[in-house]
């Protein structure tokens, strides 16, 4: 599957309608971003059952700002609604499959055990 560009407009349905969604934050400018870019087209070519997304800053400031973007490129992983890794900063190819592949190997039910009771902890507080 091809990398595909979201928006504000798309980008939680996107997380929410797929089970695994990677996205990459970028920018035009960005010198590592464009570095990262094959990387990450030939990872989607490998993995048709993940969701590659792509998040333009430029065009896009008030999502890169929603979801905390200090630097660039920021993978994010999603995995059924659920962010579950955030880094910044271009990733080998062979990171990149590491990463891949322990977001399918999740135990999610342990994740959203772990989601409602930090979710429980926040509302007590």
């Amino acid at each position: 599957m091809a990398t595909i560009d979201v928006t504000d407009q798309d980008f939680a349905g996107t997380i929410q309608e797929n089970d695994i969604v990677l996205v990459d934050f970028w920018a035009g400018w960005c010198g590592p971003c464009r570095r990262f870019a094959p990387t990450y087209e030939a990872a989607s070519a490998q993995h048709p059952d993940v969701v590659f997304a792509k998040v333009d800053t430029e065009a896009e400031q008030a999502l890169a700002g929603a979801a905390g973007i200090s630097s660039i490129p920021t993978l994010m992983a999603f995995r059924e609604g659920v962010l579950v890794f955030s880094q910044p900063g271009a990733l080998p190819a062979p990171a990149l499959e590491q990463v891949i592949t322990a977001v399918k190997d999740l135990d999610m039910v342990q994740v959203h055990a772990q989601a409602a009771a930090q979710s429980d902890r926040t509302e007590q507080a």
